[in-house]
């Protein structure tokens, strides 16, 4: 296991106090993980760290994590703590393994990164607007999910993005929500807000950001920006009823009575995107007949 705080980047990065790391819970995900750090090898700007936070993986798993650390140093690996169980647990830990001063990013073994620039495009976001000027909290991106068809191409499906721009709690009110893999969280919203709640297994991520929304004055920056390519197979499909539980939790912790409102929405524009989808794939299905 090689310790965070000795993974290093070879030069410093360009920018004072700039820094980003991406947090990735595994379990025996090895044979998903090349995608993600040959995307992330072929950026354009080589300032980035990985923290793995590994679960009671196999030693096979572990023997992977082992030599990619040894052979790119930027990437780095502790197993998960006991006390912090679940993937929000394993995300809590990186929440407190970071250096402070980094953006983070949470992916999971099954997203890569969607281009050889996005990672120098969303770091140039994070600065500053104007001189003497506070950094934004949080930089919104956009992400995709992606199907893999049966000629093992890749089949891009629905996009994920927030539509609330400056206007966050109102965006958060009106069901949408920034999607976690596309979204850099800064040291100014890690000082409000530095862990995922429980109950939460499965919408941590929707909790927290309801959560950080309350907190005020919060500077959100949005970008047009295709960052993160996800899995369409993941487990976000998975446990179906007990998500619609956690997200009616979150949406009654922040507004209460009025929760059937975001919830509603937050699932028309799930529909909407997906319909929206359609008529690509429509178009590559009647191509390959």
């Amino acid at each position: 296991m090689r310790s965070f705080t000795a993974a290093g980047v070879g030069a410093p990065p360009p920018w004072p106090g700039e820094g980003l790391t991406l947090i990735v819970p595994t379990l025996d995900s090895h044979h998903l993980l090349p995608r993600l750090v040959t995307s992330l090898q072929r950026q354009s700007w080589p300032h980035w760290r990985v923290l793995f936070i590994d679960g009671p993986s196999g030693s096979e798993h572990r023997a992977w994590l082992d030599a990619l650390c040894h052979r790119d140093r930027r990437f780095a690996w502790q197993p998960q703590d006991p006390s912090l169980p679940g993937i929000f647990g394993a995300m809590n830990q990186g929440f407190r393994t970071a250096p402070p001063d980094h953006w983070l990013l949470f992916w999971g073994s099954d997203d890569w990164a969607a281009g050889a620039t996005v990672l120098e495009d969303a770091i140039a976001a994070t600065r500053p607007p104007d001189p003497g000027a506070r950094p934004p909290d949080l930089v919104v991106c956009t992400g995709r999910y992606v199907d893999a068809a049966a000629d093992g191409t890749a089949q891009p499906g629905r996009r994920t993005a927030f539509s609330g721009g400056r206007l966050y709690r109102l965006g958060l009110f009106l069901g949408s929500t920034p999607p976690h893999q596309a979204t850099l969280i800064g040291p100014g919203a890690r000082g409000r807000l530095d862990h995922y709640a429980e109950p939460f297994r499965l919408s941590g991520d929707l909790d927290y950001f309801l959560r950080l929304g309350a907190t005020g004055g919060l500077r959100v920056r949005t970008l047009a920006l295709e960052l993160v390519h996800m899995s369409s197979a993941g487990a976000s499909g998975q446990q179906t009823r007990r998500r619609l539980q956690e997200v009616r939790l979150a949406y009654r912790r922040a507004f209460g009575l009025l929760w059937w409102l975001p919830f509603g929405l937050r699932y028309v524009r799930r529909l909407w995107s997906r319909l929206e989808a359609l008529p690509g794939s429509m178009r590559r299905a009647r191509n390959r007949r």
